[in-house]
């Protein structure tokens, strides 16, 4: 068993996630699903319906009439969208901490660093590529969840970490040298085991690994880039980290700045969005 795995088996705060999430993680992974599949799966869970209902009837979507019916929710936002509620939803419980808490490491600052990520991700995607922007979410909610497992199995030695790394380049160093393993490793693995789509595991896996062929359009490259972005904006896991991106990332940033500019502008009213629908 690989130390990573060593990891996950201690984490206790939660063993699956909800059951709801892992259904839905296998219905979107298998192309004969239905609509009637989801529906059957979701109005067993009322705070998710409600959430759903919420979501689709917000001023985002627009609807000239009020969708009461979960099959008719499910067919307007689409089955990643829900797969995606749902992750949010689960996620958001588990970085819940204590508001006294004052240490270097705060788990609601990893959910804001995360929330913003999957936001960004998500602009990134569809608005400098032209591609769904569903999956860029779904990673960015996720990417960084081998921390929440690190701080609670190795507590002291994950504090002090957090006290001593400068970069998210040196975090990996210090990882490797007191764990055997990194949160990059440990998400990985995680993912797998929640049956999440083959390249959002692999982007959580690469999310901080330096490489010098990384396509900007790819997953890995669109949380590497959303990462940079959201520590320019103060954002960041940890405070004065300073978020260390693949070197064709930084060209690409460069060539595209006016276009990332905007993004940037317009990122702060997606994220009250957000928040609005997501908590």
């Amino acid at each position: 068993m690989s130390t990573a795995n060593l990891f996950i088996d201690k984490f206790t705060d939660i063993q699956p996630l909800p059951h709801v999430v892992t259904t839905l993680s296998a219905l979107i992974a298998d192309s004969e699903s239905t609509i009637k599949d989801f529906e059957e799966v979701i109005k067993m869970d009322p705070i998710l319906v409600t959430r759903l209902l919420r979501l689709v009837n917000s001023p985002y979507y627009g609807l000239a009439q009020k969708v009461d019916s979960i099959g008719r929710a499910v067919a307007f936002i689409g089955m990643k969208n829900l797969h995606n509620l749902a992750v949010t939803d689960a996620l958001k419980t588990i970085f819940d901490e204590p508001p006294e808490n004052t240490a270097i490491f705060s788990k609601t600052r990893l959910w804001i660093h995360s929330a913003v990520v999957s936001i960004c991700a998500k602009m990134v995607a569809e608005r400098i590529f032209g591609v769904n922007g569903d999956d860029a979410y779904l990673c960015g909610i996720l990417h960084d969840f081998g921390l929440l497992v690190e701080e609670q199995v190795e507590k002291e030695n994950f504090h002090e970490i957090c006290s001593t790394c400068t970069s998210t380049r040196n975090l990996i160093i210090l990882e490797r040298e007191h764990f055997g393993t990194d949160h990059c490793e440990i998400g990985y693995f995680m993912s797998l085991d929640w049956n999440m789509p083959e390249n959002t595991v692999a982007a959580i896996r690469d999310h901080h690994t330096i490489m010098e062929d990384v396509d900007p359009a790819s997953l890995t490259g669109i949380i590497q880039i959303s990462e940079f972005i959201a520590d320019k904006l103060q954002f960041s896991t940890l405070p004065d980290i300073e978020t260390v991106i693949s070197p064709p990332l930084l060209e690409h940033l460069k060539e595209n700045m006016d276009e990332y500019s905007v993004l940037m502008e317009d990122l702060p009213a997606e994220i009250e969005n957000a928040q609005s629908i997501y908590g």
